[in-house]
């Protein structure tokens, strides 16, 4: 059994592919967070809004599916 898989590069292209989805998602939920007329994240650690909480965790959820397809390849 050889661990072909295993290569640095690989390695090294996951662990940036994970980078640039976290980065994806901070920066998409500024944005969000700027275009909304209230702050979200005072919205859900103050005020316990369980709704939009929610809506951030399946945005959360959307980025993680995009980015493990590409790590993935397809």
């Amino acid at each position: 059994m050889t661990l072909d898989w295993l290569h640095p590069a690989a390695f090294f292209g996951s662990i940036l592919f994970a980078l640039i989805g976290v980065l994806v998602f901070w920066i998409s939920f500024i944005v969000i967070d700027k275009l909304t007329p209230y702050d979200l994240w005072a919205e859900i650690v103050e005020k316990q809004n369980k709704a939009l909480a929610m809506v951030v965790a399946a945005m959360c959820l959307g980025i993680s599916v995009i980015v493990a397809a590409a790590i993935h390849g397809g």
